[in-house]
């Protein structure tokens, strides 16, 4: 290792919490203060407390929405035009198909 180029390490560096603990660690600094520790977290403690902000009743009710208008949407396969009594098949654009007959030559 390069000496110099790492910080001190102390071993036994005090961790000051904001509820009052007090504790040892190792750790670059010689103090370290902190607003919460293992004893003051509400998982830690079991007092933990679920606050449900609607968020899942919105996700479900917004998933309602989309089911109602699928079925709504229900797919509804076209007719095709019956060819026999005289109606032309549409391109892309919507324009019907005309044959172009070739026009004959008439040598005279």
């Amino acid at each position: 290792m390069k000496k110099k180029i790492h910080p001190t390490y102390y071993p036994k560096a005090k961790v000051k919490c904001a509820c009052g603990a007090t504790f040892e660690v190792g750790s670059t600094k010689k103090e370290i203060e902190t607003e919460i520790c293992s004893q003051c977290h509400p998982f830690y403690t079991g007092k933990e407390r679920i606050i449900e902000t609607g968020q899942v009743e919105k996700f479900r009710e917004r998933m309602a929405k989309k089911q109602v208008t699928k079925s709504k949407k229900a797919r509804v396969k076209k007719p095709r035009p019956d060819l026999k009594s005289g109606s032309r098949p549409q391109s892309a654009s919507g324009k019907t198909r005309v044959k172009k007959k070739k026009k004959e030559k008439k040598n005279d």
